[in-house]
Order: C-alpha cells, then structure tokens, then sequence
C-alpha cells in the first residue's frame, strides 16, 4: 500500500491543474514529486530553499494576493522551526493556507529529534481559527487534502504519517465516525490509531469514535456518545498526550465526566530505535492502551460493531 505522503504530489499536482488559484510552496523537501506540475505550472510550483520562515511567509503573501497556497515539509519545520510566521504571517494578517506536514510525531525516528513534532498540534491550539485534520489512511488523506484546498481561505493543517490503519472509513472534514457501540465507556482513536484501538478494545463493552478532523472538535459527536455509553472517555491521539484533553472537557463541561488522554509522552526517547519501538514506549502498541483503557473505564464483555465502511 503507498503512504499517504506518496498522494501527496499526485493530489495537489491534480489541483494545480484544476484550479488556477492553488500554489504549492516548498522547501526542497518533496520537490521531486512536483517535477512534472513545475513543468506545467512554473508560476504555482515554488521551492524556497531550505529557509522554513521564508517557506510559511511565502504562502502567506501569495494567500494576500487572493491565491490558495499549499505549504509542505517536515512537521517539525512547518510548525515549529517558523512558528512566528505562523502566528503572524498567517493568524495576524487574518490570511489562509493549507499546511500539510510529514514525519508526523517520530515517522522517522534514525532522523532523530530534529525531525520529530509530538507537539505541533498543540502548539496551534495556541492559535485561533485552525482546520486540523489527521487521517488514518491514504485514501482519506486523499480526501481531507482536496477538503482542505476547496475550504476557501480557511487556515488548515492536514498532518501526514506513514502510519496507516488497514482500511480506510467515510470521512467529511467535519464529524467524528463511530466505529463501536459499548455501554463502560468512550475511546476516541485519532487517524492511525484507530486499528491499535480496535484490537486493544476487542471485547470491551466501550464505544469507539474515529477522529480524522480533530479541530474543530467534534463536541456533539462526543455527548452523544457519551448519553449511551457513560461518561469515562479516553482520547487516543498520535501527538503529544492530553492535546485534545481541554477539547473533551469543554464538551462535557456540564456533566459530571472523566478524561484520560492517551499519546506520545514528554520524556524524549534518546535511541533512534524503530517507529513500532517508538509506539511501545510510548504506551501506544495495543497491549498496553489494552491496559491502560480497561483500568480506566474497568469494563469487559462484548461490544456490538458498527459498519466501518
């Protein structure tokens, strides 16, 4: 199966071709994959070099000049490296862009921490205004990319992983999925953590939401849930844990509730290691969310399956 980076050219090289308001900055990270686009669109195909504030700061002018920029590297040096730009170049001059991220939180681990961002979804949580999808499988990175560009000038990050779930589900840019319906309990599996989820809940009488666009939040989504299965939910998240924590607790805030977030943690691993080594230490592998999950909520028995496509 390909990656979801590897629909990232083809996708937006498909945009390019469709709409003439798309650009595509780059900072010679992924420039091969739009070799053939550059061809076509030397104009909208642009590669800053490798000079993060000028790639975010690029998007943002041509966004003032009414186009709709596609920006692209590594999470860490889309969000982090140039957050300033961010902040300012796009949330203070009230302009969109579509951010699109690769690496994910540790993707990559032999590139070590440089190329690492548990934190990126946080650190815009400090913003206002921000579209964040995170899909848990290419065809729906397909989707919530061409949801992202079509979203007017909305402000969107759409975080890429090599980590993928085996099937992919209906995703609309907005609404939380249920997946299982159980009576102990909810457990929100962000993007690919929905098959680690599934296999860690597996007899637990607990509902299942599937989260592949986590801000906005879907609230309604959540009480919902929560009005049949109690209201113990554990958020499982690919990126630093307790991110959507403050989210959970607002929809819930006139109930009384329990939250546990689930994520990578803190403590920076100093091994390189593998990504499924990664994903253990973090307590993300379904053994341990398996234990983490039943000690929380305190459930077994079974569960009934909603249809996941």
């Amino acid at each position: 199966m390909d990656t979801m980076r590897d629909r990232f050219a083809p996708v937006v090289s498909r945009l390019l071709d469709e709409d003439p308001r798309v650009a595509v900055v780059l900072a010679e990270i992924g420039v091969d994959g739009f070799a053939d686009a550059r061809l076509r669109h030397p104009d909208r195909v642009i590669n800053v070099g490798i000079r993060e504030q000028l790639l975010v700061g690029a998007g943002a002018g041509l966004a003032l000049t009414g186009m709709r920029p596609v920006v692209h590297t590594f999470a860490s040096f889309l969000v982090e490296r140039p957050f300033e730009q961010v902040k300012l170049d796009l949330g203070h001059q009230d302009v969109g862009a579509v951010l699109v991220s690769a690496a994910a939180s540790f993707d990559w681990p032999a590139g070590g921490f440089t190329h690492m961002s548990p934190g990126d979804v946080s650190l815009l949580d400090t913003l206002d205004g921000w579209t964040v999808h995170v899909p848990g499988h290419p065809d729906e990175a397909e989707t919530l990319l061409r949801h992202a560009v079509a979203a007017g000038d909305d402000k969107v990050y759409v975080r890429l992983s090599v980590q993928s779930n085996a099937e992919a589900l209906p995703v609309d840019g907005t609404r939380f999925h249920t997946v299982r319906e159980g009576r102990s309990g909810v457990v929100v599996a962000v993007g690919p953590m929905l098959d680690a989820v599934l296999a860690a809940t597996e007899g637990l009488d607990v509902t299942v939401l599937y989260a592949t666009t986590v801000r906005p939040f879907d609230a309604d989504a959540l009480r919902a849930a929560t009005r049949g299965a109690g209201t113990d939910v554990v958020l499982v998240e690919p990126y630093l844990a307790g991110t959507s924590t403050t989210a959970a607790n607002d929809a819930l805030a006139d109930v009384p509730h329990r939250v546990l977030g689930l994520g990578v943690g803190r403590a920076e691993l100093r091994r390189y290691g593998t990504l499924a080594e990664h994903l253990t230490a973090h307590g993300l592998d379904a053994r341990t969310l398996r234990e983490r999950i039943g000690g929380f909520v305190g459930v077994g028995g079974g569960r009934r399956v909603v249809a996941r496509s």
